[in-house]
């Protein structure tokens, strides 16, 4: 394990491309991978520098999976990345809030719908689909949200955990481009890039597996 190095200036992540911010995470995953962890941007000069303004370089929308913790993942600060979670990664108003708002406001190239193998929501979706018993309370609603990733799967003759897991990825990322103009607008005008990644929990590794817009 290396020891951390010196902090990022704050404000020049702005710089960033998507295509570069890609790059940058994908290094960190590489180190994660390798047990090289350098566990950068977690000192207290870090600390405080951040105290008045955040410029993170990427906003990651992963799954709430303990398992999945994307700034471990990634190896990655304080400051970093901007993130938003829910169970299955499921998008809803304040999804859309959130990440526009990482858009709009702080800036980000690149958005991240960051799915996991043995998801727990999307098999709890395959079960309902496959038994048509519902759960109760709100994780219907997360089932409900799901159903239609997994029904796209079964289409496709998709029927293991794992692969419907990035077909749910895949249209997780069509359905936000879908439903959001402020960041379709943003991948249209190439400022802006949304990419699909699969995290594989047995290897620690994060494969990239649908995008919309330049890498």
């Amino acid at each position: 394990m290396r020891t951390a190095g010196p902090s990022t200036v704050v404000g020049v992540t702005q710089q960033l491309t998507p295509a570069a911010a890609w790059r940058r995470l994908q290094e960190g995953n590489a180190r994660f991978v390798a047990s090289d962890v350098s566990h950068p941007n977690q000192d207290a000069s870090r600390r405080t520098a951040l105290v008045n303004n955040q410029n993170p370089f990427a906003v990651i929308f992963g799954c709430s999976d303990s398992r999945l913790a994307a700034e471990i993942i990634f190896d990655l600060g304080l400051g970093d990345v901007f993130v938003v979670r829910t169970a299955g990664q499921v998008i809803d108003d304040a999804v859309l809030g959130s990440l526009e708002y990482s858009v709009s406001v702080l800036n980000v190239p690149l958005i991240v719908i960051l799915g996991h193998d043995s998801c727990g929501a999307v098999t709890a979706t395959m079960n309902a689909v496959e038994t048509g018993n519902m759960p109760v309370g709100f994780i219907r609603d997360l089932v409900e949200r799901i159903t239609p990733s997994v029904l796209t799967a079964r289409r496709e003759g998709i029927t293991d955990i794992n692969t419907t897991v990035i077909e749910h990825t895949k249209q997780t990322s069509a359905r936000l481009v879908d439903s959001s103009r402020v960041i379709t607008e943003a991948v249209e005008n190439g400022s802006v890039a949304v990419i699909g990644v699969s995290y594989r929990l047995d290897e620690g590794k994060a494969v990239l597996v649908s995008g919309f817009g330049a890498l």
